[in-house]
């Protein structure tokens, strides 16, 4: 059922243009996008932009989707590990593996992102592209989110779905710019976003061109090639999109180098930061947390002129579709 729900937002452009944004309430964040847009597409405006350079990037984790209380990602690798722990006996006395063996997302989460990568690199290492899709896809269809009990690629944020409709409904060019390994993402993202492969941008394993049972293929190793956070998401953003956006949408600190980037260009700008507020609805931190810290940039918002997004107070309505009770 969420799939027709997500097909109504995506597809129904005369909707979303003539009334932008219905599950934001009134107030200065859903004001700020509209009035943006309307200024960068009024024609003969001071504030004009081309459609060509009308470029919007999303944070994914947190931003677009629920991170709360593991990364989606994070949460396929500990699976991963679990079901190839039989022929690595030796992960049992190796860290990260032994915390992911345990359960133990604090220690995961304390050992930063190096460790966090490396654990990825090897759980999604050996396979070739189309395996390792497959895999997501199926894994996907099969886990289910433990507080929500629904599907993970269905725990996506109604409020910033129609805000992708209305931004391409008015001609903006949609990037997904993730710290998340970019073809997992890329996975999903046309399916739960409307946004293509080649605009998810993201960090990268080494892949190598090989020949298997005398066919071309690419197959996935062991190692992390680029991390696409906090500094690396302009580095990768200008590498892989090649224009500097006008609009960045971030939740946590590593997103400030892509929304200090992005607003710090000529002409109007827009940068907005998603802050989980919502105890009762989803969830509620920022600062003291290793999931999705938000503290920085958070400090920063009033001098920077980042809008910061409510939650509780700017969404009518959180995810597409209700979790279960």
């Amino acid at each position: 059922m969420w799939l027709v729900s997500l097909a109504l937002i995506m597809f129904a452009t005369p909707l979303v243009a003539q009334e932008p944004l219905p599950s934001w309430n009134d107030g200065p964040a859903r004001q700020a996008v509209v009035d943006f847009v309307r200024k960068v597409t009024t024609e003969g405006g001071p504030d004009y932009v081309t459609p060509g350079a009308r470029i919007a990037v999303f944070d994914n984790d947190g931003t677009l989707w629920t991170e709360w209380p593991v990364y989606t990602q994070l949460q396929f690798a500990l699976d991963r590990v679990k079901a190839l722990a039989p022929k690595h006996p030796e992960w049992r006395k190796k860290q990260p593996f032994r915390a992911a063996l345990d359960g133990d997302v604090k220690t995961l989460a304390a050992g930063g992102a190096k460790e966090l990568m490396a654990l990825m690199a090897v759980t999604h290492a050996g396979q070739t592209q189309e395996e390792f899709r497959a895999e997501v896809e199926d894994w996907l269809a099969k886990a289910r989110h433990g507080a929500f009990k629904a599907r993970y690629d269905a725990l996506v944020y109604r409020p910033m779905l129609e805000l992708l409709g209305y931004l391409r409904a008015n001609q903006f060019k949609t990037y997904i710019v993730t710290g998340g390994g970019v073809e997992f993402v890329r996975t999903f993202a046309e399916r739960a976003y409307g946004v293509p492969p080649e605009q998810v941008v993201g960090s990268t394993i080494e892949t190598r061109f090989e020949h298997a049972d005398g066919k071309p293929v690419l197959r996935r190793k062991p190692k992390i090639v680029f991390v696409d956070d906090k500094e690396g998401k302009p580095v990768a953003i200008d590498t892989h999109i090649g224009r500097r956006p006008i609009a960045a949408f971030g939740n946590s600190d590593g997103d400030y180098e892509m929304l200090e980037w992005t607003t710090a260009g000529p002409g109007p700008r827009l940068g907005m930061i998603v802050r989980h507020d919502d105890a009762g609805r989803e969830a509620s931190y920022d600062r003291a947390t290793p999931i999705g810290r938000l503290d920085k940039a958070l400090d920063a918002a009033d001098e920077r002129h980042w809008t910061v997004i409510s939650m509780k107070k700017d969404w009518k309505t959180i995810f597409v579709t209700p979790p279960s009770p």
